[in-house]
């Protein structure tokens, strides 16, 4: 009878062969049918997509790609698997075929990722989809799908289901679901990690890996994923780390500065791009279309300032969150990208006025959580002495504090920037958030 245990990547992970290194030292399995699937060209694709994007011109280093990335997440597919496989209640919820189906998902997973992805997703703008839409049709309608049906005797339309395909229906789905995306997921185990390592900073690393995984289990619903009593601090750490990631890497001011202002021009040249053509580009192709469109105009200026010879990115003039000057930032946190830009445009004309000097529409930008916010922290913890399981957020106050109230309201902050020749005239002006109150009207009216 297959079992779990012979799927041909879990056996090629205990006897560790047909590896592969990746940082930090860590060997991961590639089969046959697994080759396949990452030597097609929609895979090798993401060999040219960094897995940070801007991040690296504040991290020097963090210039790591989607395919390293992936390779990582599978490898953690294979350690929740053989961690679970030997769970009575895991082997009756999710077949054989439901396990290898989680595998290639797990390797598949980024797709249908495009450069810069998350910050122009972000912008919510009509005709740009989301990642997980574009994903389709890489699996429906290239040799990605013939090497699924083929090596794995998967369907590809169950792997868009699985990935992106909305509410899963039967409990197993559920729980397959939960280890792509979830509390605990392998997608979040991997690049917190990964980007801690690659941005030279210990934030993402601080928690027990190898304990988390070990503690394992499905919760009371048979749905889900859940952990043992053994692994609570490390789902902690965890959580802190993801918080101290966002805080110091991921959401870094003159990160934001460069997301801000390549958002900017994406949004300015939007109309004009061909997006299912620029979407499937490399990164450098990618920065090159932008910037051959946008020419010598406003867009140009922003994304010479990112992508040039000389890095010129704007500079914080002010920024807000739940502590600092709270108002404000109720009044500009979760706004649509439209009004933040015609936000910043109006508060360019007040500060025109104010110094006296043209101040450019674009020189001065509001940068600001977007409408979405994080997906609180909810995992179920069991108590075997007990018998029972209990919320991690009941018995932790470490996960009450970070998950349900600080995350996004104190690592996402509200941002002023401009450019660097107006900046230390405007941090001057005492009257400065009077005047951003002030362009809030003018953009609410």
């Amino acid at each position: 009878m297959y079992a779990i245990r012979d799927i041909p990547e879990l056996r090629a992970c205990d006897e560790q062969r047909q590896l592969v290194r990746i940082p930090p030292e860590l060997d991961v399995p590639l089969t046959d049918r697994v080759k396949r699937l990452i030597d097609t060209v929609e895979f090798r694709r993401l060999a040219r997509i960094t897995q940070l994007g801007l991040v690296s011109l504040v991290y020097p280093a963090a210039n790591h790609t989607r395919f390293e990335h992936s390779l990582g997440v599978y490898r953690l597919a294979l350690l929740f698997l053989k961690r679970l496989e030997s769970d009575e209640r895991f082997q009756r919820i999710v077949r054989p075929e439901e396990a290898e189906l989680l595998i290639a998902a797990a390797l598949l997973h980024d797709l249908g990722h495009w450069p810069f992805c998350h910050a122009i997703e972000d912008l919510r703008l009509p005709g740009v989809p989301r990642h997980e839409m574009f994903v389709s049709s890489f699996l429906l309608e290239s040799e990605i799908g013939d090497v699924l049906r083929n090596d794995w005797n998967i369907n590809p339309r169950d792997l868009v289901h699985l990935l992106h395909g909305g509410s899963p229906r039967e409990p197993g789905e559920r729980l397959l679901a939960g280890i792509l995306s979830g509390p605990i997921d392998i997608d979040k185990m991997d690049y917190l990690y990964r980007d801690s390592v690659h941005a030279g900073v210990p934030y993402g690393r601080n928690f027990d890996q190898q304990r988390l995984v070990k503690s394992l289990c499905v919760n009371e619903a048979g749905d889900g994923l859940a952990i043992t009593e053994k692994g609570k601090t490390a789902a902690e750490l965890m959580l802190f780390a993801r918080y101290v990631m966002f805080s110091e890497v991921y959401w870094h001011h003159a990160v934001r500065s460069a997301t801000a202002m390549l958002q900017r021009a994406f949004y300015q040249l939007y109309s004009r791009l061909d997006l299912d053509v620029l979407f499937r580009q490399s990164e450098w192709d990618f920065v090159q279309t932008l910037r051959g469109i946008a020419g010598n105009g406003a867009a140009g200026v922003l994304l010479d300032g990112v992508f040039g010879t000389q890095r010129c990115l704007f500079k914080r003039v002010a920024q807000y969150s739940a502590i600092e000057n709270e108002e404000l930032y109720r009044r500009l946190a979760r706004r649509p990208y439209p009004w933040l830009a015609a936000c910043g445009e109006e508060l360019a004309a007040l500060l025109s006025a104010r110094i006296k000097r043209v101040v450019a529409p674009f020189e001065v930008m509001v940068d600001a959580p977007p409408v979405h916010k994080e997906i609180e922290f909810q995992v179920d913890v069991f108590f075997p002495k007990e018998q029972c399981y209990r919320p991690l957020v009941q018995v932790s106050p470490v996960v009450r504090a970070l998950a349900q109230q600080q995350f996004d309201d104190y690592v996402k902050r509200v941002r002023i920037f401009a450019a660097p020749r107006i900046c230390e005239e405007l941090r001057d002006l005492r009257d400065f958030s009077d005047l951003v109150h002030a362009a809030v009207d003018r953009a609410d009216s």
